[in-house]
Formats: C-alpha cells, structure tokens, sequence
C-alpha cells in the first residue's frame, strides 16, 4: 500500500465517521473540552497567567510546561475519543487503524481545548474587572 492510498483511506475513513455509528461523540467531546478549556481558562485569569495557546507559541520557555498541563487537562477526553473510535473502527471497518484514531482523539479533545482556554481566560478577566468596578 502506498502514502497516496493511506492518506485516501484516512480522508474517506474520516469524512465517513460523522455520519456514522457513535456519531454523538463528535458533539460531545468537542463539548466536554470546552468545559475543561474554560474551567482552566478561568483558573489562569485568577492566577493571572498570560493566554494559554499564546503563550504556547511565543514563549518557548513556558511552552513544554502548559503543553502538558493542556494534555494532562485534555487526557481522559483524549483516553475516550480513543476508545470511541477503536470501537467504531472495528464496527464499521473490521479492523483498526491507530493513527487515525490519535488523530481523531485530536481534534476532537484537544483543538477545542487549544482555541477555547485563552479567550476563557479573557473573558473571565473581563468580568472579574467588570465585578470589582460595580457599586453594589
């Protein structure tokens, strides 16, 4: 089997799986990262750490240290989109094909994660000043 056909068998498997058996997950756990996202992008604002995936991708210092934190976050998501796909591709394919599992686990767990932490964070900032300012 050839790169070609590998990369068109991943695309067809992937474009396939929304519409198919345990297609739920794809709402859920794209969902259960938000929470986990926001949850500790709220947790930055009170600790007042800078943006999660900013900081990922201009300070190399700091990057290893809230990557893993993020994965470590994100890991039961990640253990389930995992498992989820595993059985979808043993029921839908016959077999199973562990790199488009991981790849699936990774969009579906920790993109959201990613792109949702860091306006959390800034959002709860907001409000957190916005709450002080009132005269209550």
């Amino acid at each position: 089997m050839t790169i070609q056909e590998i990369i068109q068998r991943f695309w067809e498997n992937i474009l396939e799986r929304p519409s198919g058996p345990l297609a739920l997950r794809f709402l859920l756990q794209p969902a259960m990262a938000t929470l986990f996202a926001i949850r500790d992008g709220i947790k930055d604002a009170r600790q007042g750490r800078s943006p999660y995936f900013w900081t990922v991708l201009s300070k190399p210092d700091e990057r290893r240290s809230r990557l893993s934190e993020g994965l470590k976050s994100t890991s039961k998501i990640m253990v389930l989109a995992l498992i989820l796909d595993g059985v979808y591709q043993f029921i839908e394919l016959g077999t199973f094909y562990p790199f488009e599992a991981i790849a699936v686990a990774i969009v579906l767990a920790f993109v959201p994660y990613l792109l949702i932490r860091g306006p959390a964070a800034r959002v709860a900032r907001w409000l957190s000043g916005s709450v002080r300012g009132r005269q209550w």
